[in-house]
């Protein structure tokens, strides 16, 4: 199977997609209500969209096309506004967090559409165990060669983008010891990790083909890597993020990838290599473990330092790309968690720590993820 052609897109645009729990207001565990919850949705007048995913205890919804951090905190409220009169109707709640803190994913149940069946078939118990729920960020390029240095350049930043979204301490009731435990179920998958390191597309599709002919992938969903361009939309897309527990954190996570993007673009930096990806898996484990502090390991100087540092250093240097953007709110949102709570990992601890009850947490999760008009 041959590659799609890379289609171009206007450079920076945004696209977010977040996967959302579907919790019971009994226990607040998991419920499988997806499909009904989509019956509703049918016919509502919304920006974006909203899909099943490849378990029924979760609901994906994305924006349009997007030109910036306000436009992604318009559509996504506008859509989480419609989903909560239907959630309303079902006697269920939708949050966010990476994982659910206590749910058995053996008592998943695989949602009723054939490429779910077919990667149940493939990967067995993995499938039920990929109840995880991340937010994936989409940014415009104009050309596929574009995007592949972007992918490139973004990579750096994977661990930063880690623990600033990073909302999965907890899995199967227990407290992981990390700030995203989710990361650790994408990993499992044998196509997870980085993309190769090629920076022109006739090279990628050169790849892509010797892949293909091993039979092992039949098209660019079969790669689970961190960043992953999508010729069919014109984009590469951010697939590290937990999701958010609100609205308001996920558009500043979009906004904060669009000034890197600009940065990166206007700027250039640094010039990329192949040994950029020296400390990458160290820096990814890292941040998963230990989020905000975690250590960092410069690719360029080899330097230790905490993450937390270099995130408040990057936000400086991209001061005037916000601007450009109009991202400052995206910028100051994010600086003051950082200055708060830190992430929403650390919120979720500390509110088990008071509450020493896991219900309660997903109760307040979905409190957060309706907003305070709700």
């Amino acid at each position: 199977m041959s590659l799609e052609p890379f289609v171009t897109s206007r450079p920076l645009t945004l696209g977010v997609e977040l996967e959302l729990q579907i919790v019971n207001t009994h226990d607040y565990d998991l419920t499988t209500a997806a499909g009904d919850l989509m019956r509703l949705m049918k016919g509502r007048a919304i920006p974006g969209d909203v899909k099943p995913e490849i378990t029924s205890s979760m609901l994906e919804i994305a924006t349009g096309v997007c030109s910036g951090h306000a436009q992604v905190l318009d559509e996504l409220r506008a859509i989480r506004d419609q989903l909560v009169e239907c959630e309303k109707k079902l006697d269920v709640r939708l949050c966010g967090g990476g994982t659910h803190p206590f749910q058995d994913w053996s008592r998943r149940r695989i949602y009723d559409a054939p490429r779910f069946h077919e990667l149940s078939a493939l990967y067995g118990y993995l499938s039920k165990q990929f109840t995880v729920f991340g937010q994936h960020v989409h940014v415009g390029c104009p050309g596929p060669d574009q995007a592949l240095v972007l992918m490139h350049g973004l990579s750096r930043f994977i661990p930063h983008l880690i623990a600033l979204a990073a909302s999965s301490p907890f899995v199967q009731g227990s407290d992981t010891g990390f700030h995203s435990a989710r990361l650790n179920s994408v990993s499992a998958f044998p196509l997870a990790g980085r993309a190769p390191f090629v920076q022109r597309w006739e090279d990628f599709e050169s790849y892509f083909a010797k892949m293909a002919r091993t039979g092992v992938v039949g098209s660019m969903k079969d790669f689970y890597w961190d960043i992953r361009p999508k010729p069919e939309f014109g984009t590469i897309e951010v697939r590290v993020l937990d999701t958010p527990l609100t609205i308001e954190k996920a558009a500043a996570l979009a906004g904060f990838i669009q000034c890197l993007a600009r940065w990166l673009r206007v700027e250039r930096p640094f010039e990329l290599s192949e040994d950029d990806y020296l400390p990458y898996t160290f820096n990814r484990f890292q941040a998963c473990r230990f989020g905000l502090d975690a250590t960092y390991v410069d690719p360029d100087s080899g330097e230790h330092r905490v993450l937390r540092d270099d995130i408040l250093a990057i936000f400086d240097k991209l001061e005037l790309h916000a601007m450009e953007l109009r991202a400052e709110e995206a910028i100051q949102t994010l600086r003051a968690e950082i200055a708060g709570t830190g992430n929403d990992a650390t919120w979720i601890r500390q509110l088990q720590h008071r509450e020493h009850l896991l219900a309660e947490v997903v109760r307040q999760q979905t409190r957060r993820w309706r907003g305070s008009a709700h």
